[in-house]
């Protein structure tokens, strides 16, 4: 049957497969996983296998083409079981079944003649069934519903679920006592009148009147009258920092310059300043003493973003959150995404911390924003207003002095020098994986503190460093080189100046190892090169050297000056010291804190080769010596607590245990 086809075809060529597929001699599954010998399955009538091909007159096959036959074909189906070709074959199936129809019509346009007809009249007898559907089972077949259709998948494209919609939490007013209706609708206007000042987007804004509505919850469980909660948190608090866009930015000052550089080679310069209450933190209140309190202090309000040739601080105007504490102390704050904050505020039981991304500020500004934040958290918590000692009032417009870049007020003639030193020997141990590993606390007496300074003929700072000079000799197995540790200088104490941002520099106390034994024959050397690496001199010098790097690498496209900074302070920077220490001295409260703060403590990020940072804080009569550790090396903090117990300060330790990643 094959030969004869192919004999009548003449010249065009059709493989055996095609040739099956026309005759439909052989029942085989489709693409779409139907097999037509299950056709009884689906209601279609079962056709009757064919041994050899039917009887067609010579005429009538010899004038009909492949694709003509396809068509008889399929046509005949569907009439048989009365049913779609789709329905039978799939989507897929009908669609080839029409692309056929449509190569035949192309191929051969010619009237089907008379002989056509009589064939398909034959194909047709013999193909009729031998058994009909049972008409009960017809109609329960009838009678299911139509599935719909299911819309067709476009390669490459995602089918996106429809959201469902979240239902907004209930508004913690609705448990509110209030008074009489009066206070309920005072409280109505209060929250319209947020409405119309918090300008944010939809999320911010509702999440922000929330934080009111949360407040204001509190202070009424909490006894306080609903009128008296609301003046509390008066919205004229809000200002119109949230009613307007932001169109302000700022330049880094010249301190803050390498810090966004340094990012990508494994740290990021972040400080913390924490106060410990006497009393568990609240919350809703905390957080509305940020919102009120960060407007004062805008240019904290910022995002860092990429100029074409430095870094630039961006306002932000959003909700400013303040979080349970859960990470490490002094983790990498991420800015990369666009509005995210430069700083962080974190509670935990009695104590607020606030950790300080260094491009922002120095550890004077960052005082002054921690104390003023918990000025405004007690005056809407009890009602009382501090003043004075640093607390600035947060409904004051800042002053151009506070966001100057104060180092400016150096004189660019004369000598610079003292940016560059030689690479110093580091204490001993393994780099953690965490950064930092632990945190310990060393509470001491101020007063014993300073008595054991004074018995060694020092002040506090160059007796801590004697002692840290003995302590870190004990931390490592080196015998040659030179220990050295950085000290910050606040250079207020030179130029008198308001600013809120950097304003310090650092000097490198250096002595050699074979010198260091005992701290009593430190302390003199110590002082001296304090009293003339600390000098006005000796920072002018620094602060000259530091901006003649700043304007060779000025008109350098950021992209290209940053693996060289970060070189600068990786491979330099770092390696110079062996250890830091910043004393911030002694932070004055106003009377209306000093009784319900119990004390503070001030912690340095760890470098990137340094296994130790110090830094101290005294309020009141509690000095708090803190240690930030690179290293799980016991070493140095161990020597360093027998030498104060040895001098009569006992400290009290304090801390966290070790962080393993």
């Amino acid at each position: 049957m094959v030969t004869r086809l192919k004999s009548q075809l003449g010249n065009r060529k059709c493989s055996e497969k095609e040739l099956g597929e026309t005759m439909n001699t052989k029942s085989k599954p489709n693409k779409s996983g139907f097999d037509e010998r299950r056709l009884d399955k689906i209601k279609l009538l079962r056709l009757r296998p064919m041994k050899s091909a039917p009887a067609i007159p010579e005429e009538g096959l010899s004038a009909q083409t492949p694709a003509e036959g396809a068509s008889a074909q399929t046509s005949t189906l569907e009439i048989i079981g009365n049913t779609p070709a789709a329905a039978a074959f799939g989507e897929k199936g009908a669609k080839r079944g029409k692309s056929q129809k449509a190569k035949g019509a192309n191929a051969m346009p010619e009237e089907p003649t008379a002989d056509k007809a009589n064939g398909k009249r034959a194909i047709s007898e013999k193909a009729k069934p031998e058994k009909k559907a049972k008409p009960e089972k017809a109609k329960r077949e009838r009678a299911k519903p139509e599935k719909k259709a299911k819309p067709e998948k476009v390669k490459g494209e995602k089918q996106k679920k429809p959201k469902r919609e979240k239902m907004p939490p209930p508004s913690p007013l609705l448990d509110v006592p209030f008074a009489d209706e009066a206070e309920k609708e005072a409280c109505a206007a209060f929250i319209a009148d947020l409405n119309r000042r918090i300008t944010l987007r939809e999320k911010e804004k509702a999440a922000l009147i929330r934080d009111f509505e949360m407040a204001i919850a509190y202070l009424a469980r909490s006894g306080v009258s609903v009128t008296e909660a609301l003046r509390r948190l008066d919205a004229q608090n809000l200002g119109g920092f949230y009613s307007r866009p932001s169109g302000a930015w700022y330049a880094l000052d010249n301190a803050a310059k390498i810090y966004p550089l340094s990012m990508k080679h494994g740290t990021m310069a972040v400080f913390r300043l924490s106060v410990y209450l006497k009393e568990a933190v609240v919350p809703e209140i905390l957080q509305m003493a940020l919102t009120f309190t960060i407007k004062r202090f805008q240019s904290f309000a910022t995002t860092v973003k990429k100029g074409f040739f430095w870094h630039y601080l961006d306002v932000t105007k959003r909700r400013y959150v303040a979080e349970p504490e859960s990470g490490v102390p002094c983790s990498p704050i991420y800015i990369e995404r666009s509005g995210s904050q430069s700083f962080r505020v974190v509670y935990h039981d009695k104590r607020i911390s606030v950790e300080f991304f260094h491009i922002l500020t120095d550890g004077t500004g960052g005082t002054i924003f921690l104390k003023t934040l918990v000025a405004e958290y007690f005056r809407l918590l009890e009602g009382t207003k501090a003043r004075g000692e640093g607390v600035l009032p947060i409904n004051e417009l800042p002053a151009a002095e506070e966001t100057a870049n104060a180092f400016r007020q150096v004189k660019t003639e004369g000598k610079a020098s003292g940016f560059v030193d030689k690479t110093a020997v580091q204490f001993g141990g393994r780099l953690a994986g965490v950064r930092p590993c632990r945190i310990l606390h060393f509470k001491m007496d101020a007063q014993q503190l300073k008595a054991a300074a004074k018995r060694h003929g020092a002040t506090v700072t160059a007796y801590l460093l004697a002692l840290m000079f003995v302590a870190g000799r004990r931390a490592t197995d080196k015998i040659d080189g030179e220990f050295s540790i950085q000290v910050p200088v606040n250079m207020r104490k030179f130029y008198p100046s308001n600013t809120l941002r950097n304003f310090s520099l650092y000097c490198g106390i250096r002595l050699p190892l074979r010198d260091i034994s005992d701290p009593d024959a430190l302390v003199g050397e110590i002082a001296r090169q304090l009293e003339k690496k600390a000098s006005r001199e000796a920072m002018d010098e620094m602060v000259r050297a530091a901006n003649q790097l700043t304007k060779v690498l000025s008109f350098i496209p950021l992209f290209l000056k940053a693996p060289v900074a970060r070189v600068i302070y990786g491979f330099l920077g770092d390696g110079i010291f062996s250890t830091t220490f910043s004393n911030l001295g002694v932070v004055t409260l106003p009377p209306e804190l000093s009784g319900r703060v119990e004390s503070m403590d001030f912690v340095l990020g760890t470098a990137i080769t340094n296994r130790v940072s110090c830094s101290m804080v005294t309020v009141g009569d509690t000095a708090t010596l803190t240690i930030a550790k690179n290293t799980a090396d016991p070493s140095f903090e161990e020597a360093l607590y027998a030498l104060l117990m040895r001098d009569g300060a006992e400290p009290q330790v304090e801390g966290s245990d070790l962080f393993e990643g």
